[in-house]
Order: C-alpha cells, then structure tokens, then sequence
C-alpha cells in the first residue's frame, strides 16, 4: 500500500473517533505532512484534545500530553540533569522531559510563563532543546500541537506575535451540527458501555491498528514532488504582499491591516497548498488549493487595527475581502 492509501486510511481512522470535525482532522494531517505545528482554538469540549489524541493512537508514534499552568518551569518540559551517586560513581545524567516524543498535545499553552513558552518555541522551531548547555536533538517524527481557549483569559499570558509565527496554522474549531452532535453522543455512550459498534467503510468491524511512520515520511517526499506553476507562486506573493502594502488594493483594508504576514506565511501558503493538493490525489496546484487553506495559515499572522476591532472585524472577514480582491 502506497503513502497516499496510508495517509486516507489514517484520516478515515481519525474521522470516526472525531465526529462531525472534519476539517479539523485535515488540518491536523496537513500540519503533520508539511512537519509544521499547529496552534487549535476552540472554545471547552470541542474535541480539540480528543482529536490530537485520535491522531496519536492510529499512528504509529509516542504520545506525550503536557498541561500547562501558571506555575509550570522550563524543565518540567525539557527533563533536566539529575545528580546520580550510587555505586561510587558520582555524575550527572540527563532525563528527559515529555517533549521527547513524536506528537506533543500543549494543552492550553497560554497558561504558562514566557520562561515555559520559550522553551517550547526552541522545540517548535529547531527541533531540539538545551539543558545545562547541552543541546538535545528531538525525533525526526516531531510535531507540536497546542491548544488554547478563546474564553478565560484571567491568568493567561498571550502568545507573543514570534511564537503565533512559528506556528505553521492556526485552526478554529467550531461546534458541530446537530446530526454529528448526535452521533457523539451515541458513540461516548458506546465507548462507556464497551459496545462500540463503529463500522469500516465495507461494513466490517473497526480493527485497532496504527499507521506506521515511515509512510509519513514518504508522504512527505511525494509533497516535495508535487508542482505549482509561476502563477500560482505569484498569486502566494500577491496574497502575502496586500497585507503588507493593503493601500495598494484597497483604502478599507489599508485601514484595518496594522502589520501584515511575515515570509514565513508565503512559506506555510506554499507548503499547505502542495500538501492539500496531495491529499486530494492531484500533483498541480490550483488556486482552489491556496484558497482552501488561506485562513488556516494567515490568520495568526495578520494583526488588526484598532478600527477593525471597533467595527467588529476579524481576521477571517479581512482574508476573505484579500481573496475578493487580490486577482490570480
């Protein structure tokens, strides 16, 4: 079985312990295709730990779940140097912390101290941490996903804009329609009970089985395979560039736009679409592809101005006005 058939399987695996996400579950498999970490907000109880949870028990990868408060310390995430002495030999040897693992849930990662966040920004963006003056090297499997709550902002410390950047997307999750609300709560009451009935596309019972990594590895290199032509390269640039020039397209987004998306919203534009366009078994990109996953990859990259907040105005209505006018 190819990569492409093992990545499906793995997003079929994950739909059906994630009901009515969907989207959810693709941007978390874009997020893990493109070796790009991806920052969830939703509001208490939508899935958003069930779903990083669903993604970690059908691969083939070590979990690790960090809550994060107001008291936690940099090395309650790295590990630190512990001081062993038996036998007569007296040294210091390195134990590692539960960043060491494949797939890292940072539950609620605006609860914790600047001291913490940097921490996990060195993880984030060069894949190792360093303790004592010793540099570690992460899993070459690593990705980070947080969560953070929209609601509740007493005794949190907001992301600064450095580390929103790294973070290759940035999803909203939303409530979910009352058919898949029903289906919830048949399948939590299956789960409690122990009689999950949930059933494979050919009708058969759902087997535990968990994708092996090396097919996330493979996907990866066929992404690195597929094609985006001049113009949809150039139509990634003119996205990116009206948020920094906005008078240039238009005088009302000139006053809504304070900063606009940095180089690093090119790259996740291009890295996002070529892995959408994949996962749709396509190897062109087309502007459908781009358009799919503006949102997701600028969104937290575009910081508005006081009038935009005045008038109720989000991110999301900015990038949808971006896409109106910013021609292909």
């Amino acid at each position: 079985m190819g990569a492409h058939e093992e990545i499906l399987k793995l997003r079929q695996r994950m739909g059906r312990d994630i009901i009515g996400q969907e989207q959810v579950v693709e941007r978390l498999l874009l997020a893990l295709l493109c070796n790009g970490n991806v920052l969830m907000e939703g509001l208490p109880g939508l899935a958003k730990t069930r779903a990083v949870k669903g993604l970690a028990k059908n691969l083939e990868a070590e979990f690790s779940r960090i809550q994060f408060t107001p008291d936690l310390l940099p090395s309650d995430i790295t590990g630190s140097e512990m001081y062993l002495g038996e036998g007569g030999e007296e040294r210091f040897v390195f134990q590692p912390g539960p960043i060491f693992a494949n797939i890292v849930l940072a539950d609620e990662v605006n609860r914790a101290p600047a001291k913490v966040q940097a921490a996990l920004l060195e993880a984030m963006e060069e894949r190792q941490i360093t303790v004592s003056t010793k540099t570690h090297k992460l899993p070459p499997l690593f990705i980070v996903m947080a969560t953070q709550n929209p609601i509740e902002q007493e005794g949190t410390y907001p992301l600064p804009e450095a580390q929103m950047d790294r973070f290759l997307m940035h999803v909203f999750i939303t409530y979910t329609d009352d058919v898949s609300e029903r289906e919830v709560i048949r399948l939590v009451r299956g789960e409690e009970t122990g009689q999950d009935n949930r059933k494979g596309a050919d009708g058969s019972k759902v087997e535990a089985e968990q994708i092996a990594q090396q097919a996330v590895f493979d996907a990866r290199g066929e992404i690195g395979e597929v094609t985006i032509a001049e113009p949809m390269e150039n139509y990634i640039v003119s996205l990116v560039a009206a948020t920094r020039r906005p008078a240039e397209v238009s005088d009302e987004l000139a006053k809504y736009i304070q900063v606009g998306v940095s180089p690093r919203g090119s790259i996740a534009l291009d890295k996002c679409s070529r892995a959408h366009t994949w996962l749709q078994g396509r190897n062109q990109v087309n502007p459908d592809d781009i358009r799919a996953v503006i949102n997701d990859c600028l969104r937290h990259r575009i910081k508005l101005s006081y009038e935009a907040q005045a008038d109720g105005m989000t991110t999301d209505d900015v990038i949808g006005q971006l896409v109106t006018l910013v021609a292909i």
